[in-house]
């Protein structure tokens, strides 16, 4: 863990200001706060694709008074091709990882997310020009080793027989579809800012999660009568921790890259690890704990690759 701490240090005497320090520690704990009430909302008979798109649409209308202020036409239609396939993506993999979460231990999915940083990194290479080096090389490999002392948590243990494991499979899902969004987000940025890249975001995944709503044959009518009065104030939390985690996302965007945000992100394992147990009394935290570890020193070490 000490080394863990030295490398952020190492990260921040390279690119440190104190908003984009806020902006990092707003997102590590915003995201698995974001699962608790996601798991809280499915654990009442809430369908997953129901509470993603509430949670998408809940924010569309707190943007609504923005779009009038924004010079839509004087974007290229590039713009909006990232707009349409970030929400798309988006919508999908938020869609996955709250079924992911319904099946799951949040102390195991949490740190699973640490591969998003390898998927990112690998698709960083085409689409951003982002070249791995050594560094970015062990990180990987870390990655990968700190996921056997979770993975070995579960009866399968560390083999291929994980794989077929639904929560497993959703998560892996979830995290491909968002890494994938990612870059698309950060183009976004580029093309615009952090503040319209935010508004798209809400819209475009607001649409489309209203979309597989209907393509899964989600029913509207009982998933509101479901929606009991007491659940109110859980969406109104996961509101707030989902665009409290956007925001800041599209801040650290902007100001550095993909690989090395995504991996500081990662920083929120230990946090999942420890929420999972105290919400929901998870097993073997221990040993969560220290494959998050390794995973967090593999991820930090790929911001390392400049």
């Amino acid at each position: 863990m000490p080394n863990v701490l030295f490398l952020l240090c190492l990260i921040l005497q390279k690119s440190f200001t104190m908003t984009l320090f806020i902006a990092l520690l707003l997102r590590i704990l915003s995201n698995p706060f974001a699962n608790v009430f996601q798991k809280k909302l499915t654990a009442s008979r809430q369908n997953p694709l129901w509470v993603n798109f509430v949670g998408f649409f809940t924010l569309s209308i707190l943007c609504i008074p923005f779009p009038g202020k924004i010079p839509w036409s004087s974007f290229a239609p590039i713009f909006w091709i990232y707009c349409v396939a970030g929400g798309l993506v988006g919508a999908l993999g938020n869609g996955y990882l709250i079924k992911a979460v319904e099946k799951g231990d949040i102390s195991l999915l949490g740190p699973i997310n640490s591969y998003k940083s390898v998927v990112s990194l690998l698709l960083g290479i085409p689409l951003l020009g982002e070249f791995p080096n050594l560094w970015g090389v062990l990180g990987m490999g870390l990655i990968i080793y700190g996921s056997y002392f979770i993975l070995d948590t579960l009866p399968e243990r560390f083999s291929w027989q994980v794989l077929k494991r639904p929560e497993i499979k959703f998560r892996i899902y979830a995290m491909l579809l968002t890494a994938i969004e990612a870059i698309f987000i950060k183009k976004i940025i580029l093309l615009s800012s952090p503040t319209i890249s935010f508004v798209v975001w809400c819209f475009f995944n607001a649409l489309f999660s209203f979309c597989f709503l209907f393509l899964y044959r989600v029913d509207l009518k009982k998933q509101l009568k479901v929606m009991y009065k007491r659940n109110i104030p859980i969406y109104l939390a996961l509101v707030s921790c989902m665009g409290i985690m956007q925001m800041a996302t599209n801040y650290s965007f902007a100001h550095m890259p993909v690989g090395y945000a995504l991996a500081l992100f990662q920083l929120s394992g230990i946090v999942s690890v420890g929420l999972g147990y105290a919400f929901f009394k998870e097993r073997n935290i221990r040993k969560k704990l220290l494959g998050t570890a390794i995973m967090i020193m593999g991820a930090v070490l790929i911001i390392l690759l400049e």
